[in-house]
Order: structure tokens, then sequence, then C-alpha cells
């Protein structure tokens, strides 16, 4: 699973800085200097599927997050949630560089915040594991120290 979660943040990077110049190239080739949706999308690519990721990773390192099977339905949701956020933000941006007025749909507005949805339901999961782990943890702690006593 550490494997899986590096990989998972390294594509994110690409993914973020990809979204970078894209967004960069495109709004300069199209002269256009408006707000749009692809100033975020690296950052939320970053951010969320990067930073959180490796964090997640180091967190899943020191407490044995992987001995919980949930850790991989965890990795799932969060890159598909991730996913289909960062999609919309590229599709919703590029369409307000474009001047669509598809870029106000409320269909796009909904994908999106399904996106989002997923992503806070990837969090809850995450806690789980984690509040398991560190209950575990402090058990393991407190046998140890009970051990200690006896001797």
């Amino acid at each position: 699973m550490i494997n899986k979660l590096f990989v998972s943040a390294a594509t994110w990077t690409g993914l973020g800085l990809a979204a970078g110049l894209y967004y960069r190239e495109f709004t300069r080739q199209l002269e256009f200097t408006g707000v749009t949706q692809l100033s975020v999308a690296h950052t939320h690519a970053l951010a969320l599927g990067t930073t959180l990721l490796l964090v997640m990773l180091a967190l899943t390192r020191v407490f044995s997050l992987d001995a919980d099977r949930r850790l991989g339905l965890f990795l799932g949701l969060w890159n598909g949630g991730l996913a289909l956020t960062f999609t919309m933000m590229l599709v919703k941006g590029s369409l307000q560089v474009l001047g669509s007025p598809l870029a106000t749909s409320k269909m796009l507005a909904g994908i999106s915040g399904l996106g989002h949805m997923i992503l806070t339901g990837a969090f809850v999961l995450f806690f789980l594991i984690l509040r398991r782990a560190l209950k575990s943890d402090a058990a393991a702690a407190a046998s140890a120290e009970e051990n200690r006593a006896l001797v």
C-alpha cells in the first residue's frame, strides 16, 4: 500500500504540473485575462493529490495503517473523487476561457459536486482508519507499560 500511495502522489504531481502549464499556455495563446477555474486546478492536484497523499503515506508508515484493509478503499475513493473534481475544473476552466455558455452549466457543477462528496467520504474513512490505528497503538503501549511494571 505504501507503494500505491507513493505512485498516486507522484502521478498527481505530474498532473498538477501539467495543469499549471496548460493553464498558462492556453490562456496566453487566447490572450485571456479573466478569472477561470483553470487557475486553481493545478493547486488542487498538488495540494490534495501530492501533499495530502504524502502526509497519508507518512502516517501509514508510522502507524501501520496498511494493516487496515479499508486503506485500499480509501485510496480508490480519494483518487476517484479527486480525478472527477480535477477533470471538471479543467473542463469548466477551458470552457470559461473559450467563452462558452456551457461553462455555467448546472450539470458541470453537479458532477464537480459529486467529486467533492466522494472526497469528503474518503476523508471520513481515512479518519476512521487512523482512529482505529491510534487506539490499537495506545492499547499496545499500555500493555507494554503493564509488562514493564510487572518485571
